[in-house]
């Protein structure tokens, strides 16, 4: 297997890593971005087909480049979003491989962090590197939890990832679990032509119908600062609620058919049974139950906690100070998984990687 020699290796083609290849160039490094998509637009090009953003594209733009407005649209749905992408990555000549499946091994010469490499093995070839930036995002591991009798039921069962549109439910009984963003807007959208039951762990939290995306941030960014600075914890994004009330989650909260009912405590094979032994028949049932961090790729570095997640400070791997991870929420920066939030850790990255390639 041929085997090349970069200065960063950058596992993952969405907007996380797009924002840390403009900054890696800005560095004057040399670098390569590996995709397992055969297209741009990361997870983007997978969503549903309502999925609009949370705020105005002036405030859902990638480092350098701001998004276009969408003609029509004040929030920019999930195509305009690929598009924009896909645009980032040719007006930038970011370096992009696809589509290319990986695992990362640790090759150490000489004494630990001085002459030290990652070895990047992919079903394309191999690469070595000072450092490697891990921005797979989470869109890859669906969660889904294990309610007692779930595997009884005989509908259909599907996650957040497989749902697209309500004519592909159209008269049926659909039963949508979830009580954040993703399970409010797919609520929605089932609500006009299904018999809709939307659960939730407990009662909806909305927010003020004036907040979008820019207030989101701001609240991560304060609550990072605060925490940072010994100060009281803010609280961030959940002291303000659990749902950003998007025009067509507003509509059809505004009408009455967003009523949410308390979680039920199992499945049964026509239906859902609550603890006082109320049924709702179901012919489907969405688990809109949130995502992991897909870092199966890193496991030959056998860095991951008790809980999953790999200690860091910044975005920087404690335990492997040439691995950083960006993207996967406020633990790698905040509001790092929005499109306005990557910017400034995808920075700090890369400065601190250059910093490291200048040492060794």
């Amino acid at each position: 297997m041929t085997q090349e020699h970069v200065d960063v290796v950058v596992i993952g083609g969405g907007q996380a890593g797009l924002a840390a290849g403009y900054h890696l160039r800005r560095q004057g490094l040399d670098f390569v971005i590996l995709d397992a998509q055969s297209t741009p637009g990361g997870a983007w090009q997978h969503t549903w087909d309502s999925l609009h953003l949370f705020s105005p594209a002036a405030f859902s733009s990638l480092p350098g480049r701001p998004m276009p407005v969408q003609v029509g649209e004040v929030y920019p749905d999930a195509q305009h979003v690929v598009e924009y992408l896909a645009e980032y990555e040719q007006r930038y000549a970011l370096p992009i491989v696809r589509r290319v499946r990986v695992r990362v091994r640790v090759r150490v010469r000489g004494v630990h962090g001085d002459g030290a490499f990652l070895r990047i093995e992919s079903d394309s070839g191999a690469w070595r590197a000072r450092a490697v930036i891990s921005a797979t995002g989470t869109w890859w591991r669906p969660f889904m939890p294990a309610v007692a009798g779930r595997s009884d039921f005989a509908g259909r069962q599907l996650h957040t990832v497989e749902y697209r549109c309500p004519a592909e439910f159209a008269g049926q009984r659909v039963v949508v679990v979830g009580g954040g963003n993703s399970g409010a807007q797919i609520a929605a959208d089932l609500a006009y032509d299904t018999e809709l039951t939307w659960v939730t762990q407990r009662s909806p939290r909305f927010l003020p119908d004036d907040i979008d995306g820019r207030a989101l941030f701001d609240a991560a960014t304060a609550r990072r600062r605060a925490l940072d600075e010994g100060r009281t914890d803010t609280g961030g994004v959940a002291s303000l609620g659990d749902i950003v009330a998007v025009p067509p989650v507003r509509r059809a909260r505004d009408a009455g058919l967003l009523k949410a009912s308390p979680m039920f405590t199992r499945t049964e094979r026509d239906g859902v049974v609550w603890a006082d032994g109320t049924r709702t028949e179901a012919d489907a049932i969405i688990w809109c139950t949130g995502f992991r961090p897909a870092l199966s790729h890193l496991g030959p570095l056998q860095l991951r906690g008790a809980r999953g997640h790999i200690a860091t400070e910044g975005t920087r791997a404690v335990d492997e100070p040439r691995l950083h991870l960006l993207g996967y929420g406020d633990w790698t920066g905040p509001a790092s998984a929005t499109l306005i939030g990557v910017g400034r850790p995808a920075r700090e990255a890369a400065r601190e990687i250059a910093e490291l390639c200048a040492r060794n």
